[in-house]
């Protein structure tokens, strides 16, 4: 089978790798769609982030949806054929922190393609994927491409769940690519009853207001675009920071009133952190890392037509031409969501 492999910045390849055989309690998956995240763009662009770096050839991909065509012993509640969004959360459910039902901070986590440990967890960017029952959502009534879209949803809605009540709060996003969009989904999902959006594309801006901001800024060419929150000690409840940029999370905190949440989202490396309006200001800061259950809410809530991706997914392309979707996924001029279609 055909897998997309990163060897080093720029060097991604498209490379033949066996197929494994599904074992009990696990199902073969003919993957039709895989959506590039921004971490599979670090890898590309950067050969890692932060601490975490390649030291080893990487199957990329965690954003993955497609059809069963196999089923091991014991596997109940799916058939052959049917359409699944994939999970990539893989825990142990043994460690303490499973057994506290922290399962997205498992000490044995295999989260598809990631070189935070050594060796690499191998990614799901493959035409063969071998994958646990329980890693599977049913998507039936969903596209592929939509079902897809089911991982970058689950992080939104845990960094919702992070950010605590958000009836009736004003709410502010800074960054907004996928992740930033996605939250502005949730929030509002989540009843929220003012969104602010900043990023410093237009085209990005243009997409948040489409898909429920109130407002947006361009911090390029309004770069005092949030002064007037900062009044009377600051206007929003809630920050969701998806760029994991300190000049974003400086102005963001300059705009929360006193007793506001911070939910960081965007992982860029360490950030400068403005610790004295933080302990000021009585602002809670509050780290969101993926997911779990989240992800088969997410598939749910797509599947009830309660939240519409559709409009996020702005490319795809076939995985031959793997190299030039990851060169469009990384331009924010006009890319939003780009996909790689398997078959």
């Amino acid at each position: 089978m055909k897998a997309i492999v990163i060897q080093a910045a720029k060097d991604l390849r498209i490379e033949e790798r066996p197929v494994s055989e599904p074992g009990a309690g696990e199902v073969e998956i003919a993957i039709a769609t895989g959506g590039i995240c921004g971490s599979d763009l670090h890898y590309y662009n950067h050969g890692g982030f932060g601490a975490v770096r390649l030291k080893e050839p990487m199957i990329l991909g965690h954003e993955v949806a497609g059809h069963i065509t196999r089923l091991g012993s014991n596997v109940s509640g799916l058939t052959v054929g049917q359409l699944v969004a994939v999970s990539p959360s893989r825990p142990c459910y043994a460690c303490r922190y499973c057994e506290e039902g922290k399962h997205n901070q498992c000490l044995n986590m295999r989260f598809y393609g990631s070189a935070m440990p050594f060796p690499h967890i191998q990614g799901a960017f493959r035409q063969i994927l071998v994958a646990d029952q329980r890693q599977c959502a049913p998507a039936d009534g969903l596209t592929a491409g939509e079902a897809a879209m089911a991982e970058p949803l689950a992080v939104c809605l845990h960094a919702t769940r992070r950010a605590g009540e958000l009836f009736g709060k004003r709410v502010l996003v800074t960054g907004c690519g996928p992740i930033g969009l996605l939250s502005i989904l949730a929030a509002r999902r989540a009843g929220a009853s003012e969104i602010v959006a900043t990023d410093l594309s237009d085209f990005t801006l243009k997409m948040a207001r489409d898909n429920g901001a109130d407002r947006t800024i361009n911090m390029a060419s309004e770069p005092d675009g949030l002064k007037s929150y900062e009044a009377n000690k600051g206007t929003f409840d809630v920050l969701y920071e998806c760029t994991g940029a300190t000049p974003a999370l400086a102005g963001g905190i300059a705009a929360l009133r006193p007793g506001g949440v911070i939910v960081q989202l965007g992982l860029g490396g360490d950030m400068q952190v403005p610790v004295q309006t933080i302990t000021a200001k009585e602002l809670q800061l509050r780290g969101s890392f993926r997911f779990h259950e989240e992800f088969f809410i997410g598939v749910e809530l797509m599947r009830k037509g309660l939240i519409d991706v559709k409009p996020l997914i702005t490319h795809t392309l076939g995985i031959d031409e793997a190299v030039a979707a990851f060169e469009i996924a990384g331009d924010r001029s006009q890319a939003m969501k780009a996909q790689i279609a398997f078959t």
